[in-house]
């Protein structure tokens, strides 16, 4: 079986003959794992991810100096501290006003340039077209988070106003994706914090919930699955992401949930990828730390409706024998074959 078809089975809730695996890295933790298999070794080939991302989560910057990048939307990141995204700087939207706000251009080429290379090179692996920012998470970036909460309240038209339009940009991009041969599309937006949702359940159903509906529709019309991201204390929405059409869900926090109770409890109706804890045990636990919850996950996961993965993309505080540590138990699998 290739690697497509075992996350096919392992998402279609059959057991599959071992626990595939997505992986992903910081920029320093990267670099690391970089020179430790050597300066000319494709790291997703030695890693051996099985979903290959295709277009760009987060878009496309241009440097303006002083450590600072502007996206597509205009929004300005610092990166002077954090090098992978940054904090944002100003207010693309300083009015509850959408007047004289445009999208950019959802067709940029640029986003799916790279999509018949990169099935050229990892065409074996589950494809995943993936929209970072995808609702939430870019209204705040235009907005600032503190003022659009405070309009949840007090400008509640706005924010129905600025959903919808991020919402028609998405829906336009992943119409254009789906012209492509991919199996599902990725929507990252971190709705919650280490205790609950930042803006309380009944304004995530009030505002957000409409709009990833139909943002979620689009995709399983085409008959592809819908993967999300949100980090926090999110797993009281999950009865509601089921019913909008969520096949995963992604990062499965051990921090903030009870991975192990809610894996067979969504059994058959919402798979899980993520699990391995990036606050606790990779940064300070030992080797056979993250040997043993590694192990405890794919035993969790055996009978499908898992994909393993570190509970976010691992920092560089992660020491590299900690990092190799999960991959070598990966590999060492019963029935994986590296392909």
């Amino acid at each position: 079986m290739t690697k497509r078809e075992i996350v096919k089975q392992t998402l279609a809730f059959q057991r599959p003959p071992y626990v595939p695996w997505s992986l992903s890295f910081t920029a320093e933790a990267a670099a690391r794992l970089q020179t430790h298999y050597g300066p000319d070794t494709d790291l997703e080939l030695a890693l051996d991810n099985h979903f290959v991302d295709l277009g760009s989560p987060i878009g496309f910057f241009e440097g303006i100096g002083d450590d600072c990048v502007r996206d597509v939307f205009g929004v300005v990141w610092d990166r002077s501290i954090d090098k992978d995204i940054g904090v944002t700087k100003g207010c693309v939207l300083p009015e509850p006003t959408l007047e004289g706000f445009h999208c950019p251009d959802p067709h940029d080429p640029r986003f799916f340039a790279d999509i018949p290379e990169k099935l050229a090179c990892y065409g074996d692996r589950f494809r995943r077209f993936c929209l970072g920012f995808s609702l939430f998470e870019r209204a705040w970036t235009l907005r600032g988070m503190e003022n659009l909460l405070v309009d949840m309240i007090e400008s509640p038209d706005f924010v129905h106003a600025l959903l919808r339009t991020i919402a028609d940009y998405n829906i336009a991009q992943v119409r254009a994706a789906l012209r492509h041969d991919i199996d599902c599309v990725y929507f990252g937006d971190d709705w919650g914090q280490q205790r609950g949702l930042l803006m309380g359940a009944a304004r995530w159903r009030e505002f957000i919930k409409p709009e990833l509906a139909r943002m979620y529709a689009v995709v399983r019309a085409a008959g592809k699955m819908v993967s999300i991201h949100s980090c926090g204390d999110v797993d009281e929405l999950f009865d509601d992401l089921v019913e909008i059409g969520v096949n995963m869900f992604n990062p499965f926090q051990p921090e903030v949930m009870d991975v192990f109770a809610l894996l067979p409890a969504y059994r058959g109706r919402l798979a899980f990828h993520g699990g391995l804890s990036t606050q606790r045990t990779l940064p300070y636990g030992t080797v056979a730390d993250v040997q043993r919850d590694t192990r405890r996950l794919l035993d969790a996961g055996a009978n499908g409706g898992y994909i393993f993965s570190p509970s976010h993309a691992v920092e560089g505080d992660v020491p590299l024998e900690n990092m190799l540590a999960f991959v070598e138990v990966l590999q060492a699998q019963p029935g994986y074959r590296r392909g």
